[in-house]
């Protein structure tokens, strides 16, 4: 059997981060809503004497043909050994057999670019149409994935950012008001950002509350993607007491990785939560924002349906170019 090798070169070549994209989270999530997807917990080891963590996801979708298991690693001494703090890859088996089709060698790409399509895809299904103006906190590299996704699905016509060093971004602001040809500006606090904005996205590894509940407006939309472990925290348990829906892409993973967590823990929601999922609503069994003035909340935790999903995804279109390398397993 051959199996098809992919660096991250060529996979950057063949997967962008446009609608056909943001269009796999969606079968992702709509096969998460309809109970078509099978999806394991997160298997996550933490290596405190090394400074580092390493994640293992994975899906099984009925009716996408592949299925993905997904390594991803972060080393966060790495920078000091001028090395990437993320890598990671995707070995790709076949849904009818088993067998491996692909492995694509993506240092994190492909996590990169399904985290930014499901942000997107939460603000297509929440955010009110006419939303013009989004904010965003922090500046790396889902920062700017984050919006550039965004402006696909909204009219964007500012962008204000927030970071906790300044020249960050400043830096930040000149790189995408050039990338994306519309305005992007600072703003000396979160709160600043979060007021302003119709639509706000949180991108920082925060372990402390960086959105208040009083910044909240009504009709705004915010999509919390940096809490990932029991550890993190960005949104304050009150503010999503105040959401008028809060949306999550697994509610399981949400109480242990995610927002819900914190918010329990404080007394500000209630257990089971409030909440629903992105793909009951995007399957029409749940409802999302019922009115513009709404506060919509959503909390991303990365799901490895994604992960198949984008690989299928990849793999697609790199059969159709003809690119990687094969060799006989």
């Amino acid at each position: 059997m051959n199996v098809r090798i992919l660096t991250e070169r060529e996979l950057r070549r063949l997967v962008p981060l446009d609608l056909a994209a943001i269009d796999a989270a969606e079968r992702a999530f709509r096969a998460l809503g309809e109970g078509r997807a099978i999806q394991p917990p997160v298997l996550a080891l933490e290596i405190a004497p090394r400074n580092a963590e390493v994640d293992i996801k994975t899906a099984y979708i009925d009716g996408i043909p592949q299925l993905a298991i997904k390594a991803s690693s972060g080393f966060f001494d790495n920078p000091a050994r001028g090395l990437p703090s993320l890598s990671g890859f995707m070995a790709v088996l076949s849904a009818e057999t088993g067998r491996v089709e692909a492995v694509l060698l993506d240092n994190g790409y492909l996590t990169d670019l399904r985290t930014a399509a499901a942000g997107a895809l939460a603000a297509r299904t929440l955010a009110r149409t006419d939303a013009r103006s989004a904010g965003v906190l922090g500046t790396g590299l889902q920062a700017r994935l984050q919006i550039e996704a965004l402006k696909r699905v909204r009219p964007l016509e500012k962008v204000l950012v927030w970071g906790r060093r300044a020249d960050a971004a400043q830096a930040y602001a000149a790189e995408m008001t050039q990338c994306l040809g519309i305005p992007v500006e600072t703003r000396d606090s979160a709160a600043a950002v979060v007021r302003e904005a119709d639509i706000v996205v949180t991108t920082t590894p925060s372990r402390e509350p960086i959105v208040q509940a009083d910044w909240l407006h009504a009709g705004q939309h915010v999509t919390a993607m940096g809490s990932d472990a029991p550890y993190k925290n960005e949104i304050a348990p009150a503010a999503l007491a105040r959401a008028t829906r809060i949306v999550c892409d697994r509610i399981a993973q949400s109480l242990t990785l995610g927002e819900l967590r914190p918010a329990i823990a404080a007394g500000c929601l209630s257990s089971p939560p409030p909440a629903v999922e992105l793909g009951a609503i995007l399957c029409g069994n749940a409802t999302g924002r019922t009115s513009d003035r709404d506060i919509t909340l959503c909390d991303l935790t990365g799901t490895g349906a994604q992960d198949t999903a984008i690989a299928a995804h990849a793999l697609a279109l790199a059969n159709a170019a003809g690119l990687g390398q094969e060799i006989d397993a």
